[in-house]
């Protein structure tokens, strides 16, 4: 492409609305461009390297034996329904209606789809298995779109899913889907982790998510120092803290603690460690209360407790509740005497001799012991901690790691092939729910991982498979003939070898031009000037500082050297 009438802009500052590095420099490069809060533009250059990321990742698909279709955007509101899904999507979901007062909405995700076309296909065992998937725009009232396009309201996904008969099959289909993601994004040279994660709105067996592991990341990853765990934090387990138990159980006491009803104040009042203390925490679990027992140092894993009670909505219960439960103002909570179902942490099982609420403003019970309450159940319930022992191996540490969710995996077993129906016969001609699994990728978000990995003071460090563009040519003085005939010629070259080139042959200062290629992220840039007097041109790769001479002969040879 030659830039003097195409449609190529940059910016030269930064730019105030975006709060991420990625969003300022895909933006100030003229890759994308933002239309409203959470929606944005594909410039030429982006789109040009969302293509690529797109082929990538279909190659790979395609190697599995997947196959390519596309679903609508616009979907009637009741195959949400069906499925069960329309309430937990909620305000997230946008909803419109047509000329007959019809409800539809624009699809966040299409699972419920995918198993409406597989329906026409699917009658007996034999019709399985098979895989399916897409590139389709999402949609999502994301309440606070940010980060560029990490965090938007309309994106684009590859979504696949598998078809299987069993839980062995779905093994197969769902090994095939992970290692194609992995090479996916092995060729993106994408830095990540694989790691466990919560099914969430999914919902099904199992959920793995692929972390670009960057600065910004929205998601907290839990990575061990000695061995190969790796957990988004919301399911990580936590080994456990066993107490040291080296005293006498003791009678429980009554003691005052007026105005002390934080962990902090109440230690500091008694002089004692928060880790003598048992917290008691008063959660709203769809239409019950029950409360939570985790040591003073820790915090409740919320999802941990969602899965345990396999419930839809977990929050903390309202003051008046806690208020009304304990018979006490808020911060006098104890397991003592409570009317409520009460969940313990693994870790509160160790302790002695610990110190709660009395269910009594300004009285704390000291001395309290697991026989001086009843317990509902016991579970690993609290959220794990940087530093902690490695749940894993048991011997390293874990350390916490921020990052962007640019895949995910699941292992979705009969969960909407039951809610809609999807069945198939076996050889006895019995009927049995179709076993899924459900595979994604954020294009958008891949590239915008790849900004924030791979970027310097001068802009974009693209990877050479991803580049818009595998060579940019410079010409120093455009008026000068000679320089544009060399130009000319190595262009032509080039794109006769099928090398994707760039020509920079716009009426600008040498300097602007420099800046703008650094800034594009070109790999590669050919500088036609004053050097052809003698026969030769430079050659700068992105990543070094320095140019080097290279004979004009010897250009395409330089060139394929360098992507070989």
């Amino acid at each position: 492409m030659k830039l003097k009438n195409s449609f190529f802009y940059t910016l030269r500052e930064n730019v105030k609305d975006e709060d991420s590095t990625s969003g300022n420099l895909l933006v100030r490069s003229g890759m994308v461009k933002k239309s409203s809060s959470g929606v944005y533009m594909y410039m030429p250059m982006g789109y040009r390297v969302l293509k690529k990321i797109e082929n990538i990742i279909r190659e790979e698909m395609d190697k599995t034996g997947a196959q390519e279709l596309l679903m609508p955007s616009l979907i009637p509101e009741d195959v949400y329904i069906q499925s069960g899904r329309r309430e937990g999507f909620g305000s997230s979901m946008f909803s419109l209606k047509d000329r007959f007062d019809k409800p539809f909405v624009l699809g966040p995700t299409h699972e419920e789809l995918f198993v409406l076309a597989a329906a026409s296909k699917i009658r007996s065992y034999k019709d399985l298995p098979f895989n399916i998937y897409q590139f389709q725009t999402k949609f999502r009232d994301e309440p606070r779109p940010r980060f560029g396009l990490i965090r938007v309201r309309e994106f684009i996904m590859k979504d696949a899913y598998s078809f299987d008969t069993d839980l062995d099959g779905l093994q197969v289909s769902y090994t095939k889907m992970f290692n194609a993601y992995k090479a996916s994004f092995d060729r993106m040279s994408i830095d990540y982790k694989i790691v466990t994660a919560d099914t969430g709105v999914m919902g099904g067996l199992l959920s793995e998510e692929f972390q670009a592991v960057t600065e910004i990341g929205e998601d907290i990853l839990v990575l061990c120092d000695t061995c190969d765990f790796a957990s988004n934090i919301e399911v990580a387990p936590c080994h456990n803290q066993n107490a040291i138990v080296n005293e006498e159980m003791k009678t429980i006491e009554e003691i005052m603690t007026p105005n002390a009803r934080t962990i902090e104040e109440v230690a500091l009042f008694l002089n004692e460690d928060p880790k003598k203390f048992v917290k008691t925490l008063l959660y709203q679990v769809d239409k019950t209360v029950v409360a939570v027992l985790v040591r003073g140092d820790s915090e409740v894993n919320e999802t941990k407790l969602r899965k345990l009670l396999n419930a839809g909505e977990v929050a903390l219960a309202a003051n008046e509740t806690v208020v009304s439960v304990t018979n006490a103002k808020v911060g006098f909570a104890g397991p003592v005497g409570l009317q409520v179902p009460v969940y313990m942490d693994n870790d509160v099982a160790t302790m002695i001799n610990f110190i709660t609420g009395a269910n009594k403003t300004d009285a704390h019970f000291k001395n309290v012991n697991l026989s001086d309450f009843t317990i509902t159940e016991t579970a690993d319930l609290r959220s794990i901690k940087d530093g902690d022992v490695c749940p894993k191996c048991g011997v390293g540490h874990v350390r916490f790691s921020k990052g962007i969710e640019i895949g995910n995996t699941f292992k979705l077993g009969d969960k909407y092939a039951k809610a809609l129906n999807l069945n198939f016969s076996d050889q006895s001609n019995q009927l049995h729910p179709v076993v899924m699994g459900s595979y994604g990728i954020g294009p958008g978000r891949c590239l915008a991982a790849l900004v924030e990995q791979k970027h310097d003071d001068f802009g974009i460090l693209w990877p050479k498979e991803i580049a818009p563009y595998q060579v940019a040519i410079v010409v120093i003085n455009t008026k000068v003939e000679k320089q544009n005939d060399v130009a000319e010629l190595l262009y032509s070259q080039l794109k006769q070898h099928n090398i994707e080139v760039l020509l920079d042959d716009r009426d600008e200062r040498a300097g602007v031009k420099f800046n703008d290629m650094d800034l594009i992220g070109i790999p590669l840039r050919i500088t036609v000037g004053k050097a052809i007097e003698f026969g030769q041109v430079e050659v700068k790769q992105r990543t070094e500082k320095e140019a080097v001479l290279v004979d004009i002969d010897k250009v395409f040879e330089t060139v394929t050297n360098f992507y070989r």
